[in-house]
């Protein structure tokens, strides 16, 4: 038998391997233009003046620093500063700082300009003598919620804060109330730096405040029983005004074991509703 002499049979030829496309830079991030109009020496001045709180008498440097969170090194000189200015007074005994005179000189005139205070106070007198609860007006100053009046039933122990005293705007009626009647988009913004100060916390926080735009919807106030402090329960309304001025809330509470409740949503809480459309009657607003 005669072999038969085969041909080898080629293995097809590879395609060229494709090259991969460069990848595509991302896109710059526009810079934000810095605000030439902003004073941020003015700012961080006012920023230290607004970091004593009612029950603060001294401040030293370093508990200001913590505050504004800024270097000790700035805030000694925004402290001189303000002291030679009268907004601060130094004790040199104890080296260190509480509000000055010039600060009260600001405050009594905001205050002597706000009519809705003055229509207010003989209204709230009388709900918080039927409740034998403290009930207060505020106005937002940061995520804050501060008092601009306050009045107190002679016959029942009430919580120990007065005007200039600052509550939480996400876990108190009166900071959800405030909340519930102001702009979509002024929410929203304030909704982010509240999640922007505690990402941890922030779940249970919105579920509260969706909770709170709830009850306003449904029965016109809102409420907090034990969210702010556990002891403490509250009911607020909030209005407009009018006069170029922010929304303001009005709140009625006091300690939950003398204001259960049942009592603050089904007895005081008409009377609060009635209270706050007839001062925004009056206001025009």
């Amino acid at each position: 038998m005669i072999a038969r002499k085969t041909t080898p049979v080629k293995a097809p030829a590879k395609a060229p391997a494709k090259l991969a496309k460069p990848a595509k830079s991302p896109a710059p991030v526009p810079k934000t233009k810095p605000d030439r109009h902003f004073v941020t020496a003015l700012a961080r001045g006012l920023d230290v003046l607004s970091c004593f709180r009612s029950g603060d008498k001294q401040l030293g440097n370093q508990d200001i620093a913590q505050r504004c969170k800024l270097p000790k090194s700035t805030i000694s000189r925004l402290t001189y500063t303000l002291t030679k200015l009268g907004y601060l007074h130094h004790n040199d005994e104890s080296g260190k700082y509480r509000l000055g005179v010039a600060t009260l000189g600001l405050g009594s005139a905001m205050l002597a300009r706000l009519d809705a205070r003055q229509m207010a106070r003989p209204l709230m007198q009388e709900l918080a003598d039927f409740s034998h609860g403290m009930v207060s007006l505020g106005m937002r100053d940061k995520l804050a919620m501060i008092y601009v009046e306050n009045c107190r039933s002679e016959s029942a122990l009430t919580l120990s804060l007065d005007i200039g005293s600052r509550i939480p705007l996400a876990t108190t009626a009166m900071g959800r109330a405030y909340l519930a009647v102001i702009a979509e988009s002024e929410r929203t913004e304030l909704l982010e730096r509240i999640r922007g100060r505690d990402e941890k916390a922030w779940p249970g926080i919105r579920a509260g405040i969706e909770k709170g735009l709830k009850q306003y919807r449904d029965i016109g106030c809102c409420c907090s029983f034990g969210e702010w402090q556990k002891d403490v329960n509250a009911i607020a309304v909030a209005f407009q005004p009018g006069g170029g001025l922010p929304a303001m809330a009005i709140s009625c509470g006091g300690p939950a074991f003398n204001l259960d409740a049942k009592f603050l949503t089904d007895k005081v809480r008409p009377r609060l509703v009635d209270m706050v459309r007839r001062i925004e009657a009056s206001l025009g607003s």
